[in-house]
């Protein structure tokens, strides 16, 4: 029972920071040219599990309370949860933990710019631009973030395998 709560617990901060990020960076985390900072978060499945719904429920909070349309809220949630357990399936190589969430956004996102927003911006373009963004959040600042909280992995996560 401790752990199913630690699990819990720790999803629901996870979820409730992603919130608070994407609230905070609003201005650069939506359109075609975006640095969404929260998506740094998608490299805590390295650390645990709970992340993995953690940050799929943050984006889903995140997208319905910032008033994105109902495709994005749907596939923009689904690109972090793939994102997200490709991390964890990859948490033994650290470098490439951030690999899956910048590939599963770079491919979906500019999809759901397309259909959601009605962005004319060619697929590929728009591709180019939200891969430089998940490359910002996921690959430098969410490697950033892994090797700060690799530093303190036994006192934050120490009760998981």
């Amino acid at each position: 029972m401790k752990n199913k709560t630690l699990f819990i617990t720790q999803a629901a901060l996870i979820a409730a920071i992603y919130v608070v990020l994407v609230y905070v960076f609003k201005p650069i985390s939506f359109s075609y040219v975006q640095v969404r900072i929260a998506e740094a978060l998608t490299i805590l499945p390295y650390f645990t599990p709970a992340a993995i719904p953690g940050v799929t429920i943050g984006c889903l909070l995140a997208n319905l309370l910032t008033g994105a349309d109902m495709l994005d809220i749907i596939f923009g949630s689904l690109a972090t949860l793939i994102g997200a357990i490709g991390s964890y399936v990859l948490r033994k190589h650290k470098f490439l933990v951030p690999i899956p969430p910048i590939l599963a956004n770079t491919i979906i996102v500019p999809w759901i710019l397309r259909y959601a927003y009605a962005f004319v911006l060619p697929i590929p373009f728009m591709m180019l631009t939200v891969g430089i963004g998940e490359v910002i959040s996921c690959g430098l600042l969410g490697l950033l973030l892994l090797f700060v909280l690799n530093n303190y992995r036994n006192i934050i996560f120490k009760y998981n395998t």
